[in-house]
């Protein structure tokens, strides 16, 4: 059978079932029972960029081989995989084996395709934040990506709703900066310097928060990421990095005669990743209050849905016609988008 990732047989079921195998992880394996207090096995099997659920009822002919099986196991599992009406991406006929240590290696490592965006969005992020001017600001970056950027290559963008996934949080800010770049001369009194150290900085503290270990896929829950949130945890970096780069008294007396002022820019830079998710409901501790401020707020939200929408129709159970059923935390059903332009039928 041909060895396809979770996404790229999740994209081809609509068509109809794939005869595939998938090397996977069991994120989690739980004993449950039915309406009518029947029992069965649910398997969630994750791999680099992807999750499905696997439900194995009681009469199933592999029921009792759940009793093998283990959260954190690695696994390949062959079979017909086909969407069901009710659960979507499900399997039919399957087995499963152990992985060995390469397939193991390789399946961590993600698949080439996605190993390459997220080096290329890394490299973009590293060359975006060296090309900032302010020498306070870039200092700022550069000890951050220094001290940091292992962990930031291995933390995802959310824990479910998007990019959630190893590197997703690298996918994630190099899109933003990309925007950032775009929108910068169509509203030139932004500052964007400051734009870019924010887009950096804004969910920094979800190296903690959404973390993911080198070892496997499932994202582990962290007592500061609990207590304290990802805005909090930003705002101490930023000001505990920032003691840093001072601590140079020579250094700190050059960088006081430049404009804008030292403290003007701590205070500011910690205003964008307070105010990033724009209203105190979403758990902002303050609004936006600078055109800064509120780009970063509209780029952030802008790539996190559109990435909804992206991961939401190969999942969405249909209503009708081109007509999906809702994906949370989009507003609304969704509906297939309208194609691109092409002169050839």
């Amino acid at each position: 059978m041909e060895l396809m990732t979770l996404r790229q047989i999740r994209q081809a079921v609509p068509q109809g079932p794939v005869e595939a195998s998938a090397h996977v992880q069991i994120e989690s394996l739980a004993a449950k029972t039915t309406r009518d207090q029947k029992p069965y096995c649910e398997l969630v099997l994750a791999d680099a960029a992807d999750r499905m659920t696997l439900r194995v009822w009681s009469d199933h002919p592999n029921y009792k081989a759940c009793d093998s099986l283990g959260t954190g196991d690695f696994v390949a599992i062959a079979g017909e995989f086909y969407q069901h009406q009710q659960y979507g991406l499900d399997a039919r006929r399957w087995k499963t084996r152990p992985l060995t240590s390469e397939e193991r290696a390789a399946l961590l490592q993600g698949p080439p395709a996605l190993r390459a965006k997220q080096a290329a969005d890394w490299d973009f992020i590293v060359a975006t934040t060296g090309a900032i001017r302010d020498p306070r600001l870039y200092a700022l970056c550069a000890e951050f990506i220094a001290q940091h950027g292992a962990r930031f290559r291995s933390s995802a963008g959310a824990r479910s709703y998007h990019h959630a996934r190893r590197g997703g949080l690298v996918e994630h800010t190099a899109q933003m900066m990309r925007v950032a770049a775009q929108i910068a001369p169509l509203y030139p009194d932004l500052n964007l310097d400051l734009l870019v150290a924010g887009i950096l900085f804004h969910d920094s503290g979800k190296l903690w928060e959404n973390h993911l270990p080198d070892t496997g896929f499932s994202m582990p829950f962290d007592e500061r990421g609990e207590m304290i949130g990802h805005i909090a945890l930003g705002m101490d970096l930023v000001n505990s990095l920032w003691r840093k780069i001072l601590a140079d008294p020579q250094q700190a007396a050059e960088w006081s005669k430049l404009s804008p002022a030292l403290e003007d820019i701590r205070l500011h830079l910690l205003h964008l990743v307070a105010a990033h998710h724009g209203e105190m409901q979403f758990g902002s501790p303050v609004f936006p209050k600078t055109p800064e401020a509120m780009a970063l707020n509209y780029i952030d939200n802008l790539d996190a849905r559109l990435e909804m929408f992206i991961a939401g129709y190969p999942v969405a159970k249909p209503l009708a016609e081109r007509v999906f059923e809702r994906v949370r935390p989009l507003p609304g059903n969704l509906v297939k988008p309208l194609g691109k332009f092409s002169d050839h039928a």
